[in-house]
Order: structure tokens, then C-alpha cells, then sequence
């Protein structure tokens, strides 16, 4: 639709500030939008202003001051007729059109009513009358021959309608005559409401019979100051809006026996009423709610005192539950100072919920606002995250805007507030796959010197931006932030930018700053990307980086660290010493162990895990070992010792002895197979009484423990340590023999009754286990002559297992004796040998082999 100027639509609606009760500002999205009709209708309304209108869902019908009718398309382009529509000779007072947009009918004060057809002439007509007709109305089905091409006028206080007949011959009647002139009438359907100063009557064309009266009730407004607005919303339901009051009526219909016949009679009830504190120019339904066209004569000057001029008027929005007020937008018509209320009129096309406001200066339809409209609100508003979330939901259906349009608005609005996070998380979302759009939004970023923010979200692939991008950003960090270069470096795929620009940037940077850690360690990043792993492995072992044991695996630069095993070791042993003993085929260990020599702590760690790993591995190592167990691990020596068997006995027995190790010393002796001397260290070097009892039970050696018994009778302190423990391998009687007379043992009586209580636990186990074991005998026994005295079964089936035939005949003649062992075996008397056997021959055979054997 053309309007005249972006003014005049900033001028049609404003916000309801100038109401009573305004408390708080507050930005709320309009329910409709508003546009002057442009294109032909202006310089038409500049040579003549229209007096009334009608509208369709094909196109408006205007009526004018000086008599003549024009279409119009509802973008105000002028609709040409051939021939011209016949008006009248003064200012058009309505016009009805049917429901196909094929007729209309038209009245004026000149007493004519003309009826136009739009697409044919055959139907037209002219009536004079010799008096003013205020009010006409077309049959909605006028267009549909058969129908008797019905029309009604409000001539005066009568209500007439005309109808063609027989033989096109037109004939009138009167359905209605009241006290005062008819002012307006609506035709839906059936049903005709028409309105005077007394009110409004509905009258059923079905029945030829008025169905109700609604009377006019507000006597605080002058009639002649208003106009009663009749609109149907359906056939159901009829809209009445006048003076400062609204009447919602409803339709019902209840069937009545009428003459013996069945008849359907409607009826009305009003079913809503509300009184408004301002004037009703205008009303229509807008789905279930309802709109009205508002005119307040009082300005707030006149409350001050001075002059009275008319406000702007309204178009509000109401819901028809409750009538809360759910929009009110003050409408800036041009020339509204010198208007009145009946200077408006308002018209809906209901299919497109389109609302046309007319007076004699200005035309403006009022729509329902669009997904388009409501993103223009959000954006105007700076509420672009949801604008963006209507572009993406609306996005096929909306004409003016596009996700791209409405993100680069957005973006402009987060650059200017500083909020560069969420800017730079918009370029994903509006730039996409669009590598030229997010070129731009990386400069955007880089000309207000956020760098880091548009890093975190440059994308590397699916678009991959030009190198120069990246580099801009990365010699950005190289100057100012190289926690960030490093970031960046170890994030993005190397082929993105130029390597060796970056290489040279930094070498330049550390000419000034050589002992950079950071710098050294990207640039050791860079050498890896660049596949020059020697440089990089160079400065991670000068900076003893974790990464270089993973760059020797994943590149096997082991020949390059076979010098260098040292300063591995000094940076981190473990790891050094489990890279070495995973690639043993690469790095051999006399290479590891010659260069490690020098430094006997590392070589000792090297050397103890090769043993842990495989004993064998290193046993040309593992006399050097027991002296490197000895200096740097002492715990573990004994362990060493007792798992080791290439070591040599003698000198790690000598080792041991400078650095007085007894507990190894007394290991190595028992294995060298001197325990006499063994137990003599355990005895007077540790002085350990218990440790010499274990010794001497673990050999279980007489001469041992003899040795022992004479080591201890002259010290109390062993004897009382023997007397507690030896009960079970040496008779305690022996001992207490040797103990000198008057020599004083701590604890000898516990002792003594702890020898007896032993003495007669033993006694009492004894005695126990031979009861059990008798009872047991006894019961096995009972348990055995039970099972043999019970009967075994000797059937047909049965072979001897001498001559394998049957062991049973059935001729007599055959008969044998059998023998049934308990075993099972049974044999014939005869099969068997001669003399008395009294065991199973083939259970027996087995243990008689067995016995010769061991004869």
C-alpha cells in the first residue's frame, strides 16, 4: 500500500500518554497498524470528500459529496468502470452492496435510488422519490437471478422494500412504518436491523415480521449529535453502537406449532451492555473482540477553562468477555480539530480484517499488525534477540525482513553498547557458512580492538576464512597477549595461516625477549606443525615440556634424544625411564647405562625399573645394583636380594658388611648356607629373641636351636622369650635344665604355667580327637555292615565276568552256583578258581600288581 510519507504514518498512532491515568511508561506492542490509502484516492478526496462508503472483500465503494460513486482496490488505486457508475446529483448518504460484489445500490438527498451493476447494466435501476432517502440496503443475494432482486430504502419513518416480479415489474412494500425517519439499516441473511430516534428494530424478511425492538436509552448524548452504528457480525449476532453505549444482541430461534404448521421464530436478547465516558463513532468485530471508533468533543483545554476543540479520535480494541480495554491508539486524521462525531465513519472487510476510517479530509485503513510489523516494533525497540527468534520461526512467511537485515542491526546495536560477547556469539548465527559476511564482521571487531572476543568464534572450516584473517588476529596476540597466541596456535588447524609468517614474528620477538617461556613454547608448536621436530624437541627439552615425551613417540625422534638421555632424566625421571624401557629395541640399555653412569641416582632409577619390569633383563647389572639398592634405596635391597639371582653372593655379602646391614647380611649368609653365623648376627647384633626363634623354626635345625638354648641361658631376657615359644619343636625341659641356679628370669612362672597349660591343651586335644575318632571308627563301621547285609539284585541281564556268559540259565542243566561280591562283580562257582577266594578276582588284580611293584 502507498502512503504519503513516513510522517504520516508516525502520525497515525500514538501512544495513549494523554489518557487520565498515567502512572508508568511503558512500551507495549500495538495490536493494529496504520496507513493513509495512497496512490489515486488522494487527488480524488482533493476535488471532493466522500459522505459515506461501503466495503467488500474485492474492492471499497465511495460515495461523495457531490454525488459520485467510485471504486477503489484496497491500496487506493482507482477501479475505471465503462460505463461510468450512474450517481446522484448531490452528497451520496449510503451504499449497500451484495455479497458476489456484483450490485450495488445507492441513495442521496436528491430522492434517488440508483442501483449499479458492476458487470452487467440489465439490472439497473433509477428511482426518483419526491423526498430525501437516508438509508438503503441490498439482499445480500441480490446477485442471483430468481430471487426477486430485492432491495429495501428508509423513506422517512417507512421501512420499503422492493422486488422485481412478474414480468420484471417492480412492486414495493411497506415491512416497517414507525414515528421517526429511518437513519440506517444492515441486511445479514434473513434478518434487516434498522434504526430511528426511537431505536433499533430487526425485522425477519423470512416471515414479513418485526422480531424486536431495542430501545434507545441514553438520554445524556443529543441524538442529532450521533449516529447509531449497526454492524452484524454474523448472522447471529448483531453489533449496536451508539451514543456512548454498546449493545451486543444474539439470534435464537425456537420453533412454534403456528396454524397447525411447524415454524422456526427468531428472536433477539441483548446479551451485553457497557457504557463508555466517550462517543461511538464507528464499531466492528475483529474475531472475538470488538473494535470501536472513539470520539471525545472535550480537549483537556477546555477543562482548564479556555476553548473546547475535539480530541484525536480513538480506535480501541475491547475484549467482549469483560470489555477490557486491550489497545487504545489515538489516531492523528487530518482535519480532526473541525470534525464531528457523525464526521466518522468506520467499515471493516472482515475476510482480511481490514478497518477502513474515513472523514472528509483523510482516509486510513487500520490492519492487524503482521509478523513483518511485529519485528519492525521489536527492532525499534531494541529488542532484537526477539526479533531474531521471529525471524527464525516466521522466516518463509515474512517480506521485509530477513535473519541477515535484522542480525546486522543487531550486531551494530551490541558493537555500539559494548556488549562484544554476544556479538560476536551473533556473527554464528547471521554470517553461517557466509565466508565474505564473516570477513566483514572480523574487521568490524578488529577496528574497535576486540580481538580476543572475535577469536572465539572465527570459524576454521565450513567457511574457512582467508589466511590474512587468521594472521591479523595472531599477530595481534603476538604484540599483545601470548597466552592467547598460544591458545590459538594450539587450537586452530595449522593450514589456515602461514606458519612460517608466525615463526618469523616470534624469532623476532625473541631476539629481544630470549627466555620467553611462553614464546618458546608456541614456537615449539609451530616447529611441530611445521614438521621440523628436531627444532621443536630441542626447545621443549630446554624447557622440559611435558609434550616432549609425546613428540618423541608420535614422530620416533629417539635417535635424536640418544645423547640426551641425561637431561631427560634431570627434567622427569619416570617418564624418561618408562620411554626408554617401552622402546628398548630403539634405545639400547648399554647405551642408557653408559650414559647414565655418571650420574649413579638416575642410573639406579633406570636399573630398579628394568628390574621390575624383567628381572633377567639387566643381571649383568645387578652386582652394580646391590650397591645403588644400598645408597639410594636401602628398603628395597633385601627385597632385591631375595628375588636376584645373577648377583654375586660373596660381594654383596661384603657390600653389606662395610655399610653394616644386618638384616641383608643375615639373608645373604642363611643363602650361602652359613646359618650357625647367620643366627650369631641375629643373636648379638640384633638381639632379637624372636626373630631367632623364627629363624631356627623356619630351618627346623637341632643343632640350630641347641645353639640358640646355650646362646640364651646367659641372657634372661631370651630364656623367658624361648620358654613362651619353643614348646612346640623343642622340649622345654631342656632348657629349663640349663637355667643357672638364682638366676633371675623376668616373667618365669607366667612362663612356666603357660609351658603347663600348653602340656595340658595338647593332653586335652589329644584325648578329644581320639574320642571323635572312635566314635567316627564306630559309626563307619555300623554304617559298613548295615550296607553289606543288604540283599544285592542278580537278574538275566547279568554276565559272569569270567566267561562273560549269562549268569543266570534257564536250562537246569547248566546251572552253577553264583558268587556275588560287593563290588558287584558276580561270577559263576564253576569260573572260578579252585580254593577258597574270598575278594572280587578283578578289584583285586589291581592291588596285587600295585604290591609287587613295590616289592
Amino acid at each position: 500500500m502507498e502512503v504519503e510519507s513516513t510522517d504520516d504514518i508516525e502520525e497515525l498512532m500514538e501512544d495513549d500518554s494523554e489518557m487520565e491515568e498515567e502512572e508508568e511508561e511503558e512500551d507495549v506492542e500495538p495490536r493494529l497498524k496504520y496507513e493513509r490509502l495512497g496512490n489515486d484516492l488522494p487527488l480524488f478526496m482533493a476535488h471532493d470528500f466522500p459522505t459515506s462508503l461501503a466495503v467488500h472483500p474485492k474492492f471499497i465503494a465511495l460515495g461523495t459529496n457531490l454525488g459520485r460513486i467510485r471504486l477503489f482496490d484496497h491500496l487506493g488505486n482507482c477501479i475505471h468502470q465503462s460505463p461510468e457508475l450512474v450517481g446522484h446529483s448531490i452528497a451520496v448518504n449510503c451504499i449497500s452492496i451484495d455479497d458476489n460484489g456484483d450490485y450495488l445500490v445507492s441513495c442521496s438527498d436528491d430522492g434517488k435510488v440508483i442501483i449499479n451493476g458492476l458487470y452487467t447494466t440489465e439490472n439497473n435501476i433509477v428511482l426518483n422519490h419526491d423526498r430525501p432517502i437516508k438509508a438503503v440496503a441490498i439482499d445480500p443475494v441480490f446477485y442471483k437471478s430468481g430471487q426477486g432482486r430485492r432491495f429495501v430504502t428508509g423513506e422517512l419513518s417507512k421501512l420499503v422494500l422492493h422486488e422485481k416480479g412478474f414480468l420484471n415489474r417492480h412492486k414495493t412494500f411497506v415491512l416497517y412504518q414507525g414515528e421517526s425517519s429511518i437513519q440506517s439499516v444492515k441486511w445479514m441473511g434473513t434478518l434487516i436491523a434498522l434504526s430511528n430516534n426511537q431505536g433499533v428494530h430487526v425485522y425477519d424478511m423470512s416471515v414479513r415480521k418485526r422480531i424486536s425492538f431495542i430501545v434507545w436509552e441514553d438520554l445524556s448524548v443529543r441524538k442529532e449529535s450521533v449516529r447509531c452504528n449497526l454492524c452484524w457480525k454474523d448472522e447471529k449476532t448483531l453489533l449496536i453502537g451508539w451514543g456512548k453505549s454498546v449493545k451486543v444482541c444474539e439470534v435464537s430461534e425456537k420453533r412454534q406449532i403456528t396454524d397447525g404448521q411447524e415454524q422456526n421464530h427468531k428472536s433477539i436478547a441483548i446479551t451485553s451492555l457497557k457504557s463508555f465516558d466517550f462517543l461511538i463513532s464507528g464499531i466492528a468485530p475483529l474475531g472475538d473482540n470488538l473494535l470501536i471508533l472513539s470520539y471525545d468533543e472535550q480537549s483537556s483545554a477546555a477543562e482548564e477553562g479556555s476553548s473546547s476543540f475535539p480530541n484525536r479520535p480513538h480506535l480501541r480494541l475491547f475484549n467482549l468477555l469483560d470489555y477490557e480495554e486491550l489497545s487504545n491508539d489515538a489516531l492523528s486524521i487530518k482535519g480532526f480539530q473541525d470534525n464531528k462525531c457523525i464526521s466518522y465513519q468506520l467499515e471493516c472487510n472482515v475476510e482480511e480484517a481490514m478497518f477502513f476510517i474515513f472523514s472528509p479530509k483523510d482516509f486510513v485503513v487500520a490492519k492487524l499488525r503482521d509478523e513483518d510489523d511485529h519485528i519492525t516494533w521489536l527492532v525499534e525497540h531494541e529488542m532484537f534477540q526477539q526479533a531474531m527468534d521471529a525471524v527464525s520461526e516466521h522466516g518463509k512467511h515474512l517480506k521485509k525482513h530477513t535473519s541477515q537485515s535484522i542480525g546486522t542491526k543487531y550486531f551494530d546495536f551490541l558493537l555500539r553498547e559494548r556488549d562484544f560477547d554476544e556479538a560476536g556469539k551473533l556473527c554464528q548465527r547471521i554470517a553461517g557458512r557466509n565466508k565474505d559476511q564473516w570477513e566483514i564482521y572480523v574487521c568490524r571487531f578488529t577496528q574497535v580492538n576486540q580481538y580476543a572476543v572475535i577469536a572465539k568464534y572465527m570459524p576454521t572450516r565450513d567457511p574457512q576464512l582467508s589466511s590474512s584473517m587468521y594472521e591479523l588476529v595472531l599477530n595481534y596476540f603476538l604484540e599483545a597477549d601470548h597466552e592467547m597466541l598460544f591458545h590459538y596456535i594450539s587450537k586452530w588447524p595449522p593450514i589456515i595461516y602461514s606458519i612460517e609468517a608466525i615463526i618469523n614474528g616470534i624469532l623476532d620477538k625473541l631476539d629481544h625477549d630470549r627466555n620467553n617461556r611462553r614464546l618458546l613454547e608456541t614456537l615449539g608448536l609451530l616447529y611441530t606443525h611445521d614438521k621440523r621436530y628436531d627444532k621443536a624437541l630441542y626447545i621443549y627439552i630446554r624447557l622440559k615440556h611435558n609434550n616432549v615425551f609425546d613428540l618423541i613417540h608420535q614422530h620416533n625422534l629417539f635417535a635424536s634424544i640418544s645423547n640426551r638421555i641425561t637431561t631427560l632424566m634431570e627434567f622427569d625421571p619416570n617418564a624418561t625411564v618408562k620411554l626408554l624401557l617401552d622402546n628398548m629395541d630403539k634405545i639400547p640399555m648399554a647405551k642408557v647405562v653408559e650414559q647414565l653412569e655418571p650420574h649413579m641416582k638416575y642410573l639406579h632409577i633406570y636399573l630398579d625399573q628394568l628390574f621390575h619390569k624383567d628381572p633377567h633383563l639387566g643381571k649383568d647389572y645387578h652386582g652394580l645394583q646391590v650397591k645403588l639398592y644400598a645408597e639410594y634405596d636401602r628398603p628395597k635391597l633385601l627385597s632385591f636380594l631375595k628375588a636376584s639371582n645373577y648377583c654375586s653372593l660373596q660381594q654383596a655379602l661384603k657390600e653389606c658388611e662395610e655399610r653394616r646391614l644386618h638384616p641383608e647380611r643375615i639373608f645373604l649368609l642363611d643363602r650361602m648356607g652359613n646359618t650357625k653365623q647367620a643366627l650369631r648376627l641375629i643373636t648379638s647384633e640384633l638381639k632379637d629373641v624372636n626373630k631367632a626363634i623364627e629363624f631356627c623354626k623356619e630351618h627346623d635345625d637341632q643343632e640350630l636351636w641347641e645353639d640358640l638354648i646355650t646362646y640364651s641361658t646367659e641372657i634372661p631376657s631370651f630364656i623367658s622369650g624361648l620358654l613362651n615359644n619353643i614348646g612346640t619343636h623343642v622340649d622345654p625341659i631342656i632348657l629349663i635344665k640349663r637355667i643357672q641356679e638364682k638366676l633371675e628370669i623376668p616373667g618365669l612362672r607366667n612362663s612356666l604355667v603357660k609351658i603347663l597349660q600348653d602340656y595340658y591343651l595338647q593332653i586335652s586335644l589329644r584325648e578329644g580327637c581320639k574320642k571323635i575318632l572312635v566314635a567316627d571308627c564306630f559309626h563307619l563301621l555300623t554304617r559298613l555292615v548295615k550296607f553289606q547285609k543288604r540283599g544285592i539284585l542278580v537278574d538275566e541281564s547279568q554276565t559272569c565276568q569270567m566267561c562273560h556268559e549269562r549268569i543266570i540259565y534257564q536250562n537246569v542243566k547248566f546251572a552253577s552256583a553264583v558268587k556275588v561280591y560287593f563290588c558287584h562283580h558276580t561270577f559263576h562257582d564253576d569260573c572260578l578258581p579252585a580254593g577258597k577266594i574270598e575278594s572280587c578276582p578283578i578289584c583285586s588284580a589291581p592291588r596285587r600288581i600295585v604290591d609287587s611293584k613295590l616289592n
